[in-house]
């Protein structure tokens, strides 16, 4: 499929490194993409992102905390935390603060530990949208969940839903509070089982729907023991990326 693109670079210092990242809309329908730095330096930002669109946007080179999600259904005319179906923000278009979830997010720590870029598609908070991260170095791995998991979400996560009922989302045991209490749950990974061994995953529920569907995803808080949740890419590689919404 043949992408239009425009390029934007945003809130790097003059003379500063920078890593670009290419945001692609496959969708067969307009999306809201979204840009939050969560520590340091770094855009906070959102666009209108027409079907088979890219948006290209450059991060510092040490970008940390970064996330980018997806936007469905958006009435900037509404209220900021109702302005989207899924996704909305503070701040309406232009982003200030993360997005709502449910949303699948990809998120990026770029020169970490021994100058690795680290980053993962997270549905911790559920799912919004299908998300691929493909790193410009062929030796580093893809990161995905390119699984459509509205239609089929278990019932008691299933949703928000657009005007016709179509499930857009799929929330998390968590967020979908399960259990009753968020501040003392295993599905929350919270209160009495707040570390990797007291919140395995096999406590969590709808754990393995997630993780069956998106393997390539971090499915719950401590899913690093997966093997398949976090990933790296090494320093050598100065990647790009591009993140795929839809792939």
């Amino acid at each position: 499929m043949k992408f239009s693109t425009l390029l934007v670079s945003l809130a790097i210092a003059a003379g500063a490194t920078a890593r670009r990242l290419t945001v692609h809309n496959a969708c067969p329908f307009t999306i809201w993409p979204a840009v939050y730095t969560g520590s340091g330096s770094g855009p906070k930002t959102g666009w209108e992102a027409p079907a088979w669109s890219s948006k290209v946007i450059d991060v510092p080179d040490n970008w940390t905390a970064g996330r980018i999600w997806g936007r469905r259904n958006c009435d900037f005319s509404k209220p900021e935390t109702q302005s989207c179906a899924i996704g909305a923000c503070i701040g309406g278009l232009q982003c200030t603060h993360p997005g709502i979830p449910p949303v699948t997010l990809a998120e990026f720590s770029l020169r970490q530990a021994d100058g690795k870029d680290f980053y993962d598609v997270s549905l911790v908070d559920g799912y919004g949208l299908p998300v691929r991260i493909s790193p410009s170095a062929s030796a580093c791995h893809v990161a995905e969940c390119a699984v459509d998991l509205g239609p089929i979400c278990p019932a008691a996560l299933k949703g928000p839903f657009d005007s016709k009922g179509f499930p857009l989302g799929c929330k998390s045991a968590c967020l979908a509070n399960l259990d009753g209490n968020p501040a003392n749950s295993p599905n929350c990974c919270s209160g009495h089982y707040n570390t990797p061994q007291t919140c395995p995953s096999s406590g969590v529920q709808y754990y393995s729907f997630f993780k069956k569907n998106c393997p390539n995803s971090y499915a719950y808080a401590y899913d690093e023991s997966s093997g398949t949740a976090l990933w790296a890419c090494g320093r050598e590689h100065n990647s790009n990326y591009a993140i795929t919404f839809c792939p």
